[in-house]
C-alpha cells in the first residue's frame, strides 16, 4: 500500500500497519533509501515514464528539467542523478520511480506500507523478513538503480520499529500504536526552545507558538496511545511555564507582590522571593506548584496537551 497519493495521508498508512500487525504481521523489513531524492537514476526514470507518457515532448521537458543541473554561488553544476527538490514536480517524480517498486512488492503478495521514501514490509516471522530483506535490496539496487543505507535499515520486530514517528506494539491479539522515544525526545527538545528563560519572547508570543505547536502535534500522533504519556509531559511543561514565570518576575518586590496576590502568607512570600535558590529548581517547589497551578495557567491562556488530546483523540 503506497499512501503517498492524493486523498491518502500519513494516518492511513498508520492504521494500515496497525492492520498487518493485528493479522500476525509483526516483524519488519525498515528500509532506508540512502539519500534518496539525490540518487534516483535519470535514465531509469525516463524509461518508466516513456511507458505511460506517449507524448515525447512531455518526456524531453522532464528530461530537461532533470538535467538543469544547480547553482552553487557562482558555479552551475551539472545534475546527473536524483531530482531537483523543493519543486513541485519533485515527489510526483519520485513516487513515479517507487511505483515501480509497489508494483513488484504486489506481484510478490507481500504486506507493505509506503509513504514517499519511508517502506515498511510486514512479515510473519524474523526468518522470512530476512529473506524479503535481502531480495528486496537486490530489487532496488539492481533494477531500480537506487542505494539501500545497509546500516540504517533492518529487520525488527514491530516494537523495535519508528514508522512515520510512531512505534507499535501488540496487545490481546490487537496491534496499536503508541509514539516512539525519539518523537518524544524532539518534542521536548522544541518545547524547550519555546519556553526558553533567554529567548526574549512577550507571553503573548509564546502562549500562540505554544498553541499552534502543541495543538499541530497532537493532530498528528492523535492515533497513539499516549494519555499517560501526556500526563507525566503536561506535569513536566508546568515546571518549564513556572520557570518560564518565576523568571519573569525578576525583582524581589515583584515576586513578593505577586505570590501575595496568589494567596501566600506574607511571611512566606518574603521568605520565598528572596529565595537563591535555581529557576529550574524553585519551578518544582510547593509554592509555585500551589500558586500557579494548571487552573491558573490555563486561564492565563497556556495550552496542555493532555486537553486538546481529549478532544481529538481517536478510539478504536
Amino acid at each position: 500500500m503506497d499512501t503517498f497519493r492524493p486523498k491518502r495521508n500519513a494516518h492511513q498508512a498508520l492504521e494500515k500497519c496497525r492492520k498487518y500487525i493485528t493479522e500476525g504481521y509483526v516483524y519488519a523489513v525498515d528500509l532506508d533509501l540512502e539519500k534518496f531524492f539525490d540518487k534516483v537514476n535519470h535514465s531509469k526514470l525516463i524509461e518508466v515514464l516513456s511507458r505511460t507518457i506517449k507524448d515525447g515532448r512531455v518526456v524531453s521537458l522532464i528530461h530537461k528539467y532533470l538535467n538543469a543541473g544547480v547553482q552553487m554561488g557562482v558555479q552551475l553544476e551539472a545534475s546527473e542523478a536524483g531530482v531537483p527538490q523543493g519543486g513541485p514536480l519533485s515527489p510526483l517524480l519520485s513516487n513515479i520511480m517507487l511505483n515501480e517498486l509497489d508494483k513488484e512488492l504486489e506481484i510478490r503478495g507481500h504486506k507493505f506500507v509506503r509513504y514517499a521514501d519511508d517502506l515498511v514490509i510486514w512479515c510473519k516471522s524474523k526468518r522470512g523478513a530476512e529473506r524479503v530483506m535481502g531480495s528486496i535490496i537486490r530489487f532496488i539496487e539492481e533494477k531500480l538503480f537506487l542505494k539501500v543505507n545497509k546500516e540504517k535499515s533492518q529487520v525488527a520486530h514491530c516494537t523495535k520499529v519508528k514508522f512515520l514517528g510512531y512505534s507499535f506494539y501488540k496487545t490481546k491479539g490487537e496491534g496499536r500504536l503508541r509514539i516512539h522515544p525519539k518523537s518524544v525526545a524532539k518534542m521536548k527538545a522544541h518545547i524547550k526552545e519555546l519556553t526558553s528563560r533567554s529567548n526574549g519572547w512577550g507571553n503573548e508570543r509564546r502562549k500562540e507558538s505554544l498553541r499552534q505547536y502543541i495543538i499541530g502535534w497532537v493532530n498528528y500522533f492523535k492515533l497513539a496511545d499516549m494519555e499517560k504519556l501526556l500526563k507525566r509531559v503536561d506535569e513536566w511543561y508546568r515546571r518549564r511555564l513556572r520557570m518560564v514565570i518565576w523568571k519573569q518576575w525578576k525583582r524581589i518586590k515583584t515576586r513578593l507582590r505577586n505570590l501575595i496576590k496568589l494567596g501566600v502568607k506574607k511571611s512566606k512570600a518574603w521568605e520565598w522571593a528572596n529565595s537563591r535558590k535555581g529557576y529550574w529548581h524553585l519551578a518544582n517547589s510547593f509554592i509555585l506548584a500551589t500558586t500557579i497551578t494548571t487552573e491558573k495557567l490555563r486561564q492565563a491562556g497556556f495550552t496542555f496537551f493532555s486537553d486538546h488530546y481529549l478532544k481529538v483523540r481517536i478510539k478504536t
